[in-house]
């Protein structure tokens, strides 16, 4: 038959990436990364006259079709393979990413009428103002009994579907009437690519309250909510679930042309951006947790049977590989974190210096802080910087660092933002192991843990547990191209079963990152100040940074 191939594109917070991949052993032969022109919208809409509340992140949905556009013609030259020759396509999505559309796909901001509407653009899964929606709909839930809540942690967040399309029927109510669909834009890019609507069963279980054995909740509920959402389902969705692991269609002729490739090629069925990453590093066993750790992390670990787990993001039976229970947690701030403190913490003196031993300022700042001992900067900080996603499922939480003085310096400050990331990740494990859900082994993928070793040792240190990291660069975009190859099937060259798939396709390095004894016996002791800040902070002991929260927006208004 000859060799084959499949690409695999992964949308993600500021860009989308795509790679071509050897079907047979997963080698990637190719990448390309495309900058979304509009970035994340958080003050101003294009315009550059309307302007938008606190807490408001949106997208431009013309930013994820550039990135076909741009991306999947350029891996084709890249890599000289024929277009014949790539059997499949996956998307991959940070969610939940939604949008309102026509019933023929049109997005309401394309349209005139809508474009200086804010609610009209895609909602970034890190949109927060809806959260007051949020917390009504967990009261609601909670007094009603409603049995979705427990598979869920107990508490629905702002970053999921339901807060987000309740905030459009109170305050747009005009858009809400206006739009056929409320869509995941992970299905919406794969609606472009084939013509044909399908939802996906990954996004559709962890973010819009859907199960296989029960469906969506009732009606009733909803109307519970708001009068208008009494049909949302019938009525916005209006679609069935489809498993990830299936064939969502086939690029039509013009997105052929978009792309360059061959129309009829097979299209997977999207996935979430975290979830499709395990089978990338070969897990495809109960026990194993997946960090991918990038501005935010996502946690997924793989379980025999549903357990009820406080301020898990989510357990959806066959959610990311069919057969076991698929686990979600994750933290809200990582690579945002670092990122924020570069750029508004750092004196102008650390610039110059990184640039004459030719280091950028990350690299110089993981150099300071890696010769300090554990303990040795007398920090320990919360890493609520965009709030808490698990296991708190609260992001009116704010970050915090407790022990400086006048001889703090940046690099101190710096290693107690990482330490803060990796004890919020061992909180996370924690909670899952006393909840009856085994973590035997833990791997990582995502930039950060392919480049800084600084950071992968504390983590392995804090956790003490040894962390394998993916092989990739990209795992989320290999994991989609694995599924573009299960959607080809083995008919055509890819695969009939994901589990299959990962065998061949998927891999770790071979080097990986054991805890040091003498780091873990002090880490052991500065995690127990960071739980017990986590407890007093996050679980109603002081409500102070809700209440600043409060004056902060009072005095604005």
């Amino acid at each position: 038959m000859g060799k084959k191939y499949a690409i695999g594109i992964d949308y993600g917070s500021l860009s989308g990436r795509a790679v071509l991949v050897d079907v047979e052993n997963g080698a990637e032969l190719a990448s390309s990364v495309y900058e979304y022109p509009h970035e994340v919208m958080y003050e101003y809409l294009p315009d550059g006259a309307t302007k938008l509340g606190d807490d408001w992140a949106l997208q431009h949905p013309q930013d994820y079709l550039d990135v076909l556009k741009h991306t999947v013609p350029d891996v084709i030259k890249q890599s000289e393979v024929d277009k014949n020759d790539i059997i499949g396509l996956g998307i991959d999505f940070t969610a939940c990413t939604v949008l309102p559309v026509k019933s023929d796909g049109t997005p309401l901001c394309f349209m005139d009428e809508y474009k200086s509407n804010p609610h009209a653009y895609v909602k970034l899964w890190k949109h927060h103002a809806a959260q007051k929606y949020a917390n009504k709909l967990n009261e609601i839930a909670e007094k009603s009994d409603e049995n979705f809540l427990p598979r869920y942690g107990g508490k629905i967040s702002s970053e999921w579907m339901i807060p987000k399309v309740w905030q459009i029927a109170e305050e747009a109510p005009e858009i809400y009437d206006a739009m056929d669909k409320f869509i995941e834009a992970a299905d919406w890019v794969v609606w472009q690519l084939t013509g044909r609507e399908t939802r996906n069963s990954c996004t559709a279980g962890y973010k819009a309250l859907w199960s296989k054995s029960e469906g969506f909740p009732s009606k009733d509920f909803f109307k519970s909510l708001h009068p208008k959402l009494e049909n949302f389902v019938d009525e916005k969705i209006g679609c069935e679930i489809t498993p990830i692991g299936s064939k969502a269609g086939e690029i039509t002729p013009e997105m052929a042309k978009l792309t360059g490739l061959k129309e009829g090629t097979a299209v997977a069925v999207a996935n979430v951006d975290a979830h499709v990453a395990l089978p990338a590093v070969g897990v495809t066993e109960a026990g194993k947790m997946l960090m991918i750790i990038g501005t935010s992390t996502c946690d997924i670990l793989l379980g025999n049977e549903e357990k009820i787990v406080p301020g898990m993001c989510g357990v959806v039976e066959d959610g990311v590989i069919p057969g076991f229970q698929g686990y979600e947690a994750g933290q809200s701030c990582v690579g945002d974190h670092f990122d924020w403190f570069v750029k508004t913490s750092v004196p102008e003196s650390y610039y110059r210096e990184a640039k004459a031993l030719g280091m950028n300022i990350h690299q110089l700042l993981r150099t300071k802080a890696g010769r300090k001992k554990p303990g040795e900067t007398g920090l320990v900080a919360l890493d609520w910087w965009n709030g808490n996603r698990s296991v708190l499922v609260d992001v009116d939480l704010t970050g915090m660092i407790l022990g400086m003085t006048l001889l703090t310096r940046p690099e101190d400050i710096y290693r107690a933002l990482i330490e803060a990331t990796a004890y919020g990740t061992r909180m996370i494990v924690e909670t899952f192991r006393a909840g009856g859900v085994p973590i035997t082994e833990l791997y990582a993928a995502g930039g950060i843990a392919q480049k800084d070793s600084f950071m992968m040792q504390i983590y392995a240190d804090v956790m003490n547990m040894n962390i394998k990291i993916a092989e990739s660069k990209q795992a989320g975009a290999l994991g989609s191209a694995m599924f573009g190859a299960v959607a080809a099937g083995s008919a055509a060259g890819g695969y009939d079963d994901i589990k299959d798939c990962a065998k061949k396709m998927g891999r770790v390095m071979t080097r990986y990152y054991k805890p040091i004894p003498e780091n873990v016996e002090i880490y052991n002791e500065l995690y127990a100040e960071y739980k017990q800040l986590h407890d007093y902070f996050g679980r109603g002991g002081n409500d102070v940074m809700k209440r600043l929260k409060n004056i902060k927006k009072s005095v604005k208004e």
